[in-house]
């Protein structure tokens, strides 16, 4: 029997046309961007904070001087200046990744000088030139007891710190690929040494890390969500001067170039 005009369409013709507009207009539920920008200071203005970013005290350093950090022109580019003298804190970014998805995390960085003293294994000389952290969010009820008790007593003594961190810092001496404790926060922060010496001061060098295998490595346990990341030039224990420039950081899929190189 012909179709009258005006009448319902059938209900395959019905699903051909929703078939269609999701074609055309492209399916909200997965994104299909290769990275996620987490430090997008290659677009920030002169003489600012990078939006979305904000200082990051800790307790014991309340009162005690700051590093201080700028937006500032370098070459064709714009990157972050930061600038410690006797001083530490530094810049935080909250931001939520799944590393089972952008396991790597790229960024790049140039010292102008290093902390002579710094020595990851020491509390009075746990300062460096420069660092770029990425923190992990709590999760209570997958925490053991020792894990909760350990973490509210770094709360009470530092503030606002994260259940769990990895540090990748540019070392003065210590062997590139050493992994170690935090002086201060013990095994809550694991200190992973990504440069040393002062064969490459004075330059940009790209970064490439795998934050899932390297936090497998350095925990021993898979991990936790990613919180944020931060970056930080400290050197309130050593109190000498240092100044790094921090560039783009980026969370991307894939494997890494090189892991501990």
């Amino acid at each position: 029997m012909p179709r009258h005009r005006g009448q319902p369409r059938s209900g395959h013709s019905v699903v051909a046309v929703c078939i269609l507009l999701v074609i055309l207009v492209g399916s909200p539920a997965r994104s299909a961007e290769d990275s996620v920008v987490v430090g997008a200071f290659s677009g920030a203005v002169e003489g600012s904070i990078p939006q979305g970013w904000k200082p990051q005290i800790f307790k014991k350093g309340k009162g005690a001087k700051q590093t201080s950090y700028d937006v500032v022109r370098d070459g064709e580019t714009t990157v972050v200046r930061a600038e410690s003298v006797g001083a530490a804190s530094g810049l935080e970014h909250e931001v939520q990744v799944d590393l089972k998805e952008f396991p790597v995390l790229r960024w790049r960085w140039k010292v102008d000088n290093l902390v002579a003293a710094g020595d990851p294994h020491r509390k009075d000389s746990d300062d460096y030139a420069a660092r770029v952290y990425v923190t992990f969010a709590f999760e209570p009820d997958k925490a053991s007891f020792g894990e909760r008790f350990r973490y509210k007593t770094a709360r009470a003594l530092f503030g606002d710190v994260p259940f769990a961190a990895i540090s990748y810092i540019w070392a003065s001496r210590a062997p590139v690929g050493t992994i170690v404790e935090s002086p201060h926060l013990g095994d809550i922060v694991k200190l992973i040494v990504v440069e040393s010496g002062d064969a490459r001061v004075g330059e940009w060098v790209a970064e490439e890390r795998n934050v899932y295998e390297d936090y497998r490595r350095a925990f021993g346990t898979e991990p936790l969500p990613v919180g944020g990341v931060a970056i930080m030039t400290d050197t309130d224990n050593t109190l000498e001067r240092a100044t790094a420039y921090y560039g783009d950081l980026v969370f991307a899929r894939g494997e890494t170039r090189a892991s501990l190189h």
